[in-house]
């Protein structure tokens, strides 16, 4: 499962869970304000952890430099989830195009600048 360090839960979970469809199966601690989340998206799960400043493996975070990660989360309609993050303020990469082996994929930049395809059956 892949993890992202993010600065902002509550607009990473906006972006995730709310608008992409994550479905949240795990959140610790259970109550209150959440330090860590697993989604599901089908059979693939995303771990998304707060930021803190002493991780638990001592190296630091941030500043990270270019893109580190690249994701790619399937999607129904590229178009429609690109407008949904749009709507929220995503910065879009690329605009939503047929690919030649048959997506219609975009890209989007999550809150903290992460790269994410939007991959969906092509047209």
């Amino acid at each position: 499962m892949p993890m992202l360090s993010v600065a902002d839960m509550a607009r990473s979970l906006v972006f995730y869970r709310d608008a992409l469809g994550g479905e949240q199966i795990y959140q610790f601690p259970p109550d209150g304000e959440p330090g860590f989340v697993t989604l599901r998206f089908g059979q693939t799960e995303l771990g998304i952890g707060l930021l803190s400043k002493a991780p638990l493996h001592g190296v630091p975070q941030r500043p990270a430099s270019g893109h580190r990660v690249e994701l790619c989360v399937n999607v129904e309609d590229a178009d429609e989830a690109v407008e949904a993050l749009k709507n929220l303020g995503a910065p879009v990469v690329m605009a939503p195009q047929n690919l030649p082996w048959g997506e219609r994929s975009a890209y989007v930049e999550d809150p903290d600048g992460n790269l994410v395809m939007l991959a969906a059956p092509g047209r």
